[in-house]
């Protein structure tokens, strides 16, 4: 598969960066699992996830679904209900997604590996695929309630032979506690209580030490349970 437009800057702050647009081929017969990024910036209660699939020993492709602000407008909750901001899906290099959120904006970012297999990870995969090529042609707006971070994530897991995505609850909008939920349901992996597992999970220490370090995704998972 090639993907064009794949985001990899380079950061020298959050703000002051040098874009660099790749295009990027995988092989999805290498394809081996997916891994789920939280992201916090401030309250438990609200997060941000990025979705990262597995090729090969250690390369990544991931995808942050996210509001895309025109020049000059500003975020507002309530604009975020109507349709004020277009729905913009990112893939890009972990050094690029994950990194600028955790060495230069100072969010948290909690790793966890998931269960998913690799038939399965291929038919969520191209599903993503699907969804960048259909806003392409057909651009959408982004709703905080109905096509948001989270509620997209949870679309592109119905693409399964039974089609239906996972059954719905509280925490797809108050998304803090998601890992907390997927816990309960045996989407992730570790056999520890959740507390400890998620303790375990943050990542920003060893982000801040590989930094642009080309085997970033490799160290960030060093230690962490599930790798």
């Amino acid at each position: 598969m090639t993907i064009h437009n794949f985001r990899n800057f380079d950061y020298r702050s959050s703000t002051d960066f040098i874009p660099n647009w790749e295009t990027k081929i995988v092989d999805l017969t290498a394809l081996r699992g997916i891994d789920l990024f939280v992201n916090y910036w401030g309250v438990r209660w609200m997060a941000h996830p990025v979705v990262s699939f597995q090729f090969g020993d250690s390369d990544h492709v991931a995808f942050s679904i996210e509001l895309r602000r025109q020049v000059g407008q500003e975020y507002s909750t309530l604009a975020g209900l109507y349709k004020t901001y277009g729905l913009i899906y990112l893939v890009g290099d972990e050094r690029d997604l994950v990194r600028v959120r955790t060495n230069y904006r100072k969010e948290d970012i909690y790793l966890y590996r998931t269960v998913t297999k690799p038939a399965r990870a291929r038919a969520i995969f191209l599903d993503y695929l699907r969804s960048l090529n259909d806003l392409h042609k057909h651009p959408a707006f982004y709703n905080e309630l109905t096509s948001n971070c989270t509620t997209n994530v949870r679309v592109h897991t119905a693409a399964t032979a039974t089609g239906e995505p996972p059954p719905w609850d509280w925490r797809l909008l108050i998304n803090g506690y998601a890992d907390q939920m997927l816990y309960e349901r045996g989407d992730l992996i570790g056999q520890l209580a959740f507390a400890d597992l998620r303790k375990q999970a943050l990542v920003n220490e060893k982000a801040k030490a590989a930094d642009d370090d080309p085997d970033f995704s490799r160290r960030i998972r060093d230690g962490v349970i599930g790798f």
